[in-house]
């Protein structure tokens, strides 16, 4: 029968309605087969041999044309580095120049490669990059937010095939992020522990949604996750912000990553999906009471009237189910 799950950070309550469900691996026998595509489209502004249909690269991995990733601008970017964050108001509302910086990680200098297909070492490779960019982007006195997140697909957003993520960051915390932090503040104030922490301790006491454990990372479909297949890799150590991970914890977190994404990959038929790493403000340092983590989010099912309208979520999969699913599929 239906239940009402509540968030154990937001408070937010989500609906698990298993009789709604589908088998875990109906999912994929519902999916269309995705196109087979070659290694290098000449038309492709990430392909090798195109460097000049983008900006300078801000890092390269490799040796000249033999590069085996790139940094670099988005040349088509929602925010401007040539601008400065100036807030102004029009009548009564509030406006500011649309400041920013904006990245792309061309991921491998293959079309048709993917994280889920990437060797380990070029999957760390890529994470590397992301902790090497945070740290810089971070020095700027004017950036605050440092989201790092990716695409994959077209039901995921994104416009490009060619495998790539991107680092965007900006000077507003908007209210999203910000209630997150004064939820998690105010469990800190009341119990003087962090509430990732306490929840990820649960977590493991219950284990029914634990997908995996590593020497410094856990894997688990929360308790009140709001999709099919909603995953965390939250790391054991507490710690907020990305740029402290270190060499041992980026080895495992390689493994991890390359690991749960070729599950979905073979178990849910290459899905679309995003993924995003949280990771606190740059003015806040590091926190006692926030928790840098990775969230993959399958892109399985779609909004409707009521999730939109109420901001109640509908999950037809128990997390549980979706947990047991994961464990079980080879990722070989």
């Amino acid at each position: 029968m239906p239940e009402f799950r509540q968030n154990f950070i937001t408070n937010e309550w989500v609906i698990v309605a298993p009789e709604r469900a589908k088998r875990p691996d109906q999912f994929a026998k519902d999916r269309e087969k995705k196109p087979k595509r070659l290694e290098h489209d000449a038309s492709c502004p990430f392909c090798p041999g195109n460097e000049d249909k983008t900006p300078p690269a801000t890092l390269t991995f490799g040796e000249g044309k033999n590069w085996q990733l790139r940094v670099v601008p988005n040349k088509f970017a929602a925010v401007n580095t040539a601008l400065l964050p100036t807030r102004r108001s029009v009548g009564k509302f509030l406006s500011a120049d649309g400041f920013g910086i904006a990245e792309v990680i061309v991921e491998n200098p293959l079309h048709n490669e993917m994280l889920s297909t990437m060797p380990v070492k070029v999957v760390r490779d890529v994470l590397a990059a992301y902790k090497n960019r945070y740290a810089a982007i971070s020095k700027n006195e004017h950036v605050d937010l440092i989201t790092i997140f990716k695409n994959h697909g077209e039901k995921a957003g994104t416009s490009l095939e060619h495998p790539h993520s991107q680092i965007i960051a900006t000077p507003i915390i908007p209210p999203h992020v910000r209630y997150l932090m004064q939820r998690a503040l105010l469990y800190h104030d009341t119990y003087g522990v962090c509430p990732y922490c306490v929840m990820l301790e649960e977590e493991l006491a219950q284990k029914d949604r634990i997908v995996f454990e590593g020497e410094y990372f856990i894997v688990f479909c929360h308790f009140a996750s709001r999709t099919p297949f909603e995953t965390r890799i939250v790391p054991r150590r507490h710690y907020s912000r990305f740029d402290g991970i270190t060499d041992g914890e980026l080895d495992e977190l390689a493994v991890i990553l390359r690991m749960m994404l070729r599950k979905l990959y073979v178990g849910l038929n290459d899905p679309d999906y995003n993924f995003m790493i949280s990771s606190s403000p740059i003015s806040e340092g590091d926190l006692h009471y926030d928790h840098w983590r990775l969230v993959i989010v399958p892109k399985l099912t779609t909004l409707a009237g009521f999730e939109i309208g109420s901001g109640i979520f509908i999950n037809i999969m128990p997390p549980e189910d979706c947990a047991k699913f994961l464990r079980e599929v080879n990722a070989d």
